[in-house]
């Protein structure tokens, strides 16, 4: 029997994909502890794992980011990446890390489950691996192992060889540098507070000091990367997302194959504004003969307001059936419900958002036609 600490941000988008590792964990025996926000309380201790909430300086609830940081509403695109990175994932890893090491002072693991936004999991494996346990990384968000070809993540860029792609890259860095400056000094300010020395790299590239990624995707979504020294492990989806853990909704009837069905959705972070994508589709389809079936990722339904006769909408869907009855998936690029698409076969109209947890390595607008 092996004892495991799994570590995520309280986002549901981070904690979802890792509560079924949590539960195949459990069922072979292990023990597993299992540290993220407090509202999660119930789903994680439903697989059998102990529930460990994050320190208050670390939890917030993510139906409402702008409660627990009113400073990001109105912020251009652009300036909100640039803030969510440095104050929602990397100013809370001190917060994160004394949390994670009081858990492995109380009780050794065999080995720590991060995901690859939960800062404490960079901060851990700049220790030396006789002094810690493996620092696994279990990949919810498009992979951000650097490549030799490859743009900074997140700008979306395929790869490109040669003097043109030194030279483009180059250039890309320098961008991504001064928009993530925040970010980056509040990373190495956290490594001097706790280690007293500066990190081994870019915060933004902490899974090359990773024990292994495992990414909760197949290799073809996501860009080639043959020089990668990190060990690299793909599983294809494996969220669940059951009406168990989502209930259907009273309107769950109207599935029943009769029209067309286009779910939209933006996530669960990048949702504040639903005129962004939810409301333009809804108004859009609005005399349309298809079914417009809507999941706000935890914002009240209400704020959608007044919705058209053909279409119906719930805070949170459960993905697992509802992929098996959608014709077109239309969505800002969220990791999760994209995996969903793609292993469901749905054609994905993607208006990616420009955030860290969506898109194609957060890529501009794409879209992917699946067979």
């Amino acid at each position: 029997m092996s004892s495991h600490l799994i570590a995520a941000v309280p986002i549901h988008g981070h904690v979802a994909p890792l509560l079924p590792i949590a539960a195949h964990l459990v069922a072979r025996g292990d023990t597993v502890r299992f540290l993220t926000g407090s509202r999660f309380a119930d789903a994680v201790n439903a697989t059998g794992a102990v529930h460990v909430a994050l320190p208050a300086e670390a939890d917030f609830d993510d139906r409402d980011v702008v409660a627990r940081f009113p400073e990001r509403e109105g912020l251009s695109p652009l300036a909100s990446i640039a803030f969510d990175i440095e104050h929602i994932f990397v100013r809370p890893g001190v917060a994160q890390y004394a949390a994670v090491t009081e858990l492995l002072t109380a009780a050794p693991v065999d080995a720590v489950v991060v995901d690859p936004l939960f800062l404490a999991g960079a901060v851990l494996a700049e220790l030396p691996a006789d002094r810690r346990p493996p620092v696994l990384v279990a990949g919810v968000v498009p992979l951000s192992l650097p490549g030799r070809d490859l743009a900074p993540f997140g700008l979306g860029a395929p790869p490109l060889s040669g003097l043109p792609g030194r030279l483009r890259n180059g250039v890309l860095r320098g961008i991504n540098a001064r928009v993530l400056r925040g970010a980056e000094a509040a990373g190495a300010s956290i490594m001097h507070r706790i280690h007293g020395r500066e990190g081994s790299g870019s915060i933004m590239e902490w899974l090359t000091r990773a024990d292994a990624v495992v990414q909760l995707s197949v290799p073809s979504f996501e860009y080639p990367r043959p020089d990668t020294a990190t060990r690299l492990e793909f599983t294809g989806l494996v969220t669940t997302s059951s009406a168990l853990e989502h209930p259907r909704p009273a309107w769950w009837a109207d599935l029943d194959g009769s029209r067309p069905v286009v779910h939209v959705t933006q996530g669960t972070i990048a949702n504040d504004d639903l005129s962004e994508l939810i409301l333009p589709t809804v108004q859009g389809l609005a005399d349309s003969d298809v079914l417009v079936v809507i999941a706000t990722g935890g914002r009240p339904v209400a704020d959608l307001g007044p919705l058209p006769a053909n279409a119906r909408a719930a805070e949170f869907l459960p993905y697992a059936e509802l992929f098996a009855r959608t014709d077109v998936f239309v969505t800002n690029g969220g990791y999760g419900g994209v995996q969903f698409a793609l292993a469901h076969g749905v054609p994905v109209d993607s208006v990616a958002a420009g955030h860290p947890d969506g898109g194609v390595d957060r890529a501009t607008p794409v879209q992917h036609e699946v067979a």
